[in-house]
């Protein structure tokens, strides 16, 4: 597999070395310094791109593989109304797009127990709900990507709070999530749920970038000779 990593920064530098462990080739490497060598030219020979930069870029990048015919994996978080157009432009188009929140493995394990937790938890009215984040200072988008994702996987289960979605992006305090942006910390992601009797929590803790790289290879390879737009779901069978 010939890939293209976009986003050459310690998560592309990590994702190349499990390509190349894996028997795939790197091909192209882009980055804030040579962004214009993510062109139809460059692309042409490209199995797959793997996207991991920032919310303001990885709207135009992803766009641009699709325009270009080249499947491709993203893993930018923040910028989800421009996840959902991409979405509808890849299945009219017929491209192939891999998007997820999160990569890791135990990380969409612990979406699904999310809302079967959430379902469970719905009948008793005494625990309230809330979330803690934290994730390296580098991190652009707060809350999270995954928290966002858990709080939309609790709005499937549970139909009071309604208005978690739509505000989950930009009103944090009001949904119960807290962020912290401490150090190099991989990310913590923990639900709450809080009563006078006890408290029970569900928690993911990752140990370093390694779950999020190997699970955007395999994303990458299970692209592979696919049209459509695919989930974690899809490839971990959920």
């Amino acid at each position: 597999m010939k890939a293209a990593i976009i986003g050459y920064g310690k998560m592309g530098r990590e994702i190349e070395k499990v390509l190349i462990e894996r028997g795939h080739e790197v091909t192209l490497k882009i980055d804030i310094d040579n962004s214009s060598d993510l062109n139809e030219q460059n692309l042409k020979d490209i199995d797959v791109a793997i996207e991991f930069t920032s919310p303001a870029t990885a709207y135009a990048n992803v766009r641009k593989c699709l325009e270009c015919g080249t499947a491709v994996v993203c893993g930018s978080t923040g910028w989800n109304d421009g996840v959902q157009e991409l979405k509808e432009y890849c299945r009219a188009n017929g491209g192939a797009f891999f998007y997820s929140s999160n990569y890791s493995v135990g990380m969409n394990v612990m979406f699904k127990l999310n809302k079967i937790l959430a379902a469970i938890m719905n009948s008793q009215p005494e625990y309230n709900v809330s979330m803690e984040e934290t994730h390296h200072i580098h991190k652009l988008d707060s809350p999270s990507g995954t928290a966002v994702t858990l709080a939309e996987g609790i709005m499937e289960s549970v139909e009071r709070k309604t208005s978690w979605v739509n505000q989950a992006t930009d009103k944090a305090d009001e949904i119960g999530i807290i962020s912290y942006r401490e150090g190099e910390v991989p990310g913590i992601h923990t639900v709450i749920y809080d009563s006078e009797a006890d408290t029970l929590e569900l928690k993911h803790s990752a140990k370093s970038r390694r779950g999020l790289v190997l699970g955007a290879v395999l994303a990458a390879e299970f692209l592979q000779g696919k049209q459509g737009v695919f989930s974690m779901d899809d490839m971990l069978k959920f």
